[in-house]
């Protein structure tokens, strides 16, 4: 939800959103049709941002990053017709054609980095926003504009947007929020480690500081970079802590490694599901974290493999979700249980019987009413 405060970035007071919230907000705006700025720091998600929104409403993306194009990109190049005996515009060749456009409910033109852009590939966008045309190009009346970019604030290259464009935008500032976050990478299956670091560390999540000349830092956008980098077997120890150092910066990257080496110790999660750990001797609340996304994973690879195949399958894994629910009781706190739970039943809408678990009752009656809180949370 909004909220007024002091932007970390900024000197000024300013309204800012959550990506969750603006999520609501970008979609009433596309139902009145009215252009969109986002602003936010780097790194944040505000192009993934729009990509989902438009993929749930079954739309087509023209995503344009208007930083890397030439007025030509957009206004098309002008050549003779000799039929008409005169000089004419071509159609633009990174725009939705009408015949293109009318094959989806709607259509979302994306000019990111707008504010980066060049001033001449920015003056043609601008008849786009202001106009809804440039040349003799007309969006079609089903396509709906969104642009975003960096602050100035950012230290990123920027133009100071006129006030005639500037108004007829709706302009939003996002800021990056650890529950949204959290839920993005459980869903996208971001690496353990990276989740449970974070979440033990939700202030390393995103400590970009524009006044600072370090090239690596934390976003939600290189803690992504850093997933992929953990999933890549082929490197070494060194390799592994010098790419992590470039991707988040060194501060961060040494208590990532630290977190690492002591969630390695962490038991097997698939072990966990088969009952044959039942007892976690390392009670290091980070690598707990990173143990319970893992059993996250594991659950639902065991509910895709075996839940709604048969009977026998679906017994299978009412055993192992049994298994799940006993140890989260004996070893870790509520706060983990309720994540655990939720991320089933929220994040991956997994459904059970709870006449199959004997373990249900007592997990019910312990951590249910803050599992219910939780969902009752994510909802609103």
């Amino acid at each position: 939800m909004a909220t007024k405060g002091k932007d970390s970035n900024s000197l000024t007071e300013q309204r800012s959103v959550t990506l969750d919230a603006a999520k609501r907000e970008v979609m009433v705006a596309m139902k009145k049709k009215r252009p969109l700025f986002l602003w936010g720091p780097p790194g944040i998600g505000k192009s993934e941002l729009i990509a989902d929104i438009c993929e749930n409403l079954g739309g087509r993306l023209y995503d344009l990053r208007l930083a890397l194009m030439d007025p030509s990109d957009l206004k098309g190049v002008l050549f003779y017709n000799p039929q008409l005996s005169t000089a004419t515009w071509s159609a633009p060749p990174d725009l939705p054609s009408h015949e293109e456009a009318a094959k989806y409910p709607i259509v979302v033109l994306f000019l990111d980095e707008m504010n980066s852009a060049p001033p001449a590939t920015q003056a043609a966008a601008y008849q786009l926003v202001l106009n809804r045309r440039v040349g003799t190009y007309e969006l079609p009346d089903n396509v709906v504009v969104v642009a975003a970019g960096n602050r100035d604030t950012d230290r990123g290259v920027t133009y100071r947007m006129p006030a005639p464009l500037a108004n007829r935008f709706i302009h939003l500032t996002l800021r990056p929020d650890f529950e949204t976050w959290q839920t993005w990478a459980v869903t996208n299956k971001v690496h353990p480690d990276v989740v449970g670091y974070v979440t033990a560390n939700k202030v390393d999540l995103f400590n970009f500081d524009p006044k600072t000349s370090s090239q690596s830092f934390a976003t939600p956008r290189s803690w992504s970079f850093v997933s992929e980098l953990l999933r890549e077997d082929s490197l070494s120890e060194i390799e592994l802590t010098d790419l992590v150092s470039g991707t988040v910066g060194e501060g961060i990257a040494l208590k990532f490694n630290a977190h690492r080496k002591v969630s390695s110790s962490m038991p097997n999660p698939t072990h966990i599901l088969e009952g044959k750990v039942k007892e976690l001797k390392n009670k290091d609340i980070g690598a707990c974290y990173s143990l319970t996304v893992a059993l996250c994973y594991e659950l639902k690879e065991s509910w895709d493999k075996y839940a709604v195949k048969d009977e026998k399958g679906n017994n299978f894994f009412h055993g192992q979700l049994d298994n799940v629910l006993r140890f989260a009781m004996d070893n870790l706190g509520v706060e983990l249980q309720v994540m655990l739970v939720h991320a089933a039943l929220t994040t991956y809408k997994m459904s059970f019987k709870a006449s199959k678990l004997k373990n249900f009752r007592e997990f019910n009656n312990g951590a249910g009413k803050h599992v219910v809180a939780a969902t009752q949370d994510n909802r609103r």
